[in-house]
């Protein structure tokens, strides 16, 4: 929900509140999300007690903890993170550009303590990012806007691409 004053400067931007909102929820998402796959990263290539580290040797395992692109090329979950930032800059600045105060808080994120935690919970992150995606491109094409159209076409590809990433390793994962 916007605050006051925020509502007060929607007063001269182009697009519907409801856009707004749901632009503003995506970046929240993708800030969440960057955060939480590079502290998953972090946690889990630790070896720390954050994370259970048992199922290491796992294909799954290996692609959590990795720096460099062990078995995905160019996959990594700390790249994923970046990815998932540079969505959000892109969504926030959409959002100014269309006038309205693009939000600076994170959605609350969840880390996991096992491998099969972690990625079931980062799979169920781009269930929501696609399903929010699709209803954004839906109301941007109802209302004409075909930039946040096309953006949102483009990080839905993204989106979908990393919740395979996340499907198959999860289908790997030895408890």
């Amino acid at each position: 929900m916007f605050s006051d004053n925020r509502v007060e400067k929607m007063k001269n931007v182009r697009g519907s509140k409801e856009l707004f909102e749901s632009l503003n929820d995506a970046t929240a998402r993708e800030m969440k999300v960057s955060m939480q796959y590079m502290m998953q990263h972090t946690l889990y290539s630790g070896g720390g007690s954050v994370v259970e580290t048992k199922s290491l040797g796992t294909r799954a395992g290996k692609f959590v903890a990795s720096h460099s692109p062990v078995f995905l090329p160019g996959k990594s979950l700390k790249k994923i993170a970046v990815a998932e930032m540079k969505h959000a800059e892109a969504i926030a600045e959409r959002v100014s550009s269309l006038g309205g105060e693009p939000t600076t808080q994170p959605a609350p994120f969840k880390i996991g303590k096992t491998l099969k935690e972690i990625l079931g919970i980062d799979k169920a992150e781009e269930e929501t990012a696609i399903n929010l995606y699709n209803q954004i491109i839906a109301k941007a094409g109802q209302e004409g806007d075909e930039t946040t159209e096309r953006l949102f076409r483009r990080i839905l590809s993204d989106e979908e691409k990393h919740h395979q990433i996340f499907t198959s390793l999860l289908e790997t994962v030895i408890e």
